[in-house]
């Protein structure tokens, strides 16, 4: 989290927004115990967040459980709407997507997860949380190791200390020092290739995508089916590609 001074804390705030976070795919829908729990707040405080964030159209309910409402993807649709970075991305990822039939996306960092902010509209492969807006974990995808890779080593020893990372299929790399190892060779090579770690089936190669000044601020990739090639015809055949797309992009970053 961004540093703030405590007095300027939204206590209320922090909670309702953690009670809202409390919801994914894992929990659709939570009742006030479950909130309460998954928020780290009492079971009373979490009734009041559910029933007002109910109140204003955010959550629906049937009077014991509460979901999410239609309501919540205002703020996604207003920081597409708004964000610069889908905005510059796109059309590059459309073309992209055109020429050669698979998908790419645009993805940054949130915490322990990558966020994809832009994906193409044509695609052969619609992999199961790929969609806009989904959330991965960052050590089984190669960009979540394109990403951390462009982190301090200071920053990336304080996020790996006491970190656990679930296993997501039998190739899923979840020993500390073998995630440090794979950033570091993300580093080397300036590049990331996750095949079979966070679906089977599944491979993915990403770049980093940089801003005029060098810093990287996102990632971008390309998502293909594991049956069809492997992993050193993926470099060979769409390396160069996103190479390239990302030196384009970096003039307008």
């Amino acid at each position: 989290m961004n540093p703030i001074a405590k007095a300027d804390v939204i206590e209320g705030m922090v909670k309702g927004m953690a009670v809202l976070e409390a919801f994914d795919t894992e929990r659709q829908r939570l009742n006030a115990t479950w909130a309460a729990q998954r928020a780290g707040i009492t079971r009373a405080s979490a009734r009041r967040h559910l029933l007002t964030l109910h109140h204003l159209g955010y959550l629906e309910s049937d009077g014991h459980f509460f979901w999410l409402a239609p309501k919540v993807m205002r703020f996604s649709g207003s920081y597409l709407a708004s964000a610069r970075l889908p905005r510059l991305v796109q059309p590059m990822l459309n073309q992209l997507a055109v020429q050669h039939g698979h998908a790419f996306s645009a993805v940054v960092l949130d915490g322990e997860e990558v966020v994809i902010v832009a994906r193409s509209d044509a695609t052969r492969l619609m992999a199961y949380g790929l969609h806009l807006g989904a959330r991965l974990p960052v050590h089984a995808t190669s960009t979540g190791r394109v990403l951390l890779a462009a982190q301090s080593e200071t920053w990336l020893q304080a996020w790996l200390t006491g970190r656990t990372f679930t296993r997501l299929t039998p190739h899923t790399v979840t020993d500390a020092e073998q995630v440090r190892a794979r950033v570091a060779q993300a580093q080397r090579e300036d590049h990331a290739l996750s095949v079979d770690e966070h679906e089977l089936g599944v491979s993915a190669l990403s770049v980093p995508l940089r801003n005029m000044q060098g810093a990287v601020c996102a990632a971008l990739n390309v998502v293909l089916p594991t049956s069809i090639m492997g992993a050193d015809e993926i470099r060979q055949l769409f390396l160069p590609h996103l190479q390239v797309a990302a030196q384009t992009l970096r003039s307008v970053l």
